[in-house]
């Protein structure tokens, strides 16, 4: 059987009409650097990524896997992440260090990344039920 409330929260930020699913992911960075910089939350921390995480990886799997199978669709759009994570922060690296000021800096050009292809590309993907 199917978890409906999966289902329910990816299609609702699948759709993310009014960008407040972005503004969740911006809203999860800036949790993420203060939690780095300041706090040092362990709870903080793990809820800020996991709604990174989900967030992104459901706009990138939208962007380039609409037709796929919802679980597919999360599955591939979290290791895209992953792999755009790990590039920009090697370029981070290279350029410059790492450290909690560049990692804001890196998740910050992911989620712009991704909501804008999300936005571009994935519009056209909306057409496809889940």
């Amino acid at each position: 059987m199917e978890n409906k409330f999966a289902y329910k929260l990816e299609s609702c930020i699948r759709r993310d009409r009014f960008f407040f699913f972005s503004l969740l992911s911006y809203g999860a960075t800036a949790a993420i650097f203060v939690n780095t910089a300041i706090l040092g939350s362990t709870a903080l921390g793990l809820l800020s990524t996991l709604a990174y995480l989900l967030i992104n990886a459901v706009f990138l799997g939208t962007a380039f896997f609409a037709k796929e199978d919802g679980f597919f669709r999360l599955t591939l759009g979290i290791l895209l992440l992953i792999m755009l994570l790990g590039f920009i922060g090697w370029i981070m690296i290279v350029l410059y260090t790492f450290n909690a000021v560049t990692l804001t800096m890196a998740l910050v050009i992911v989620t712009t990344i991704s909501s804008v292809l999300k936005r571009t590309v994935g519009s056209k993907g909306d057409r496809y039920p889940a």
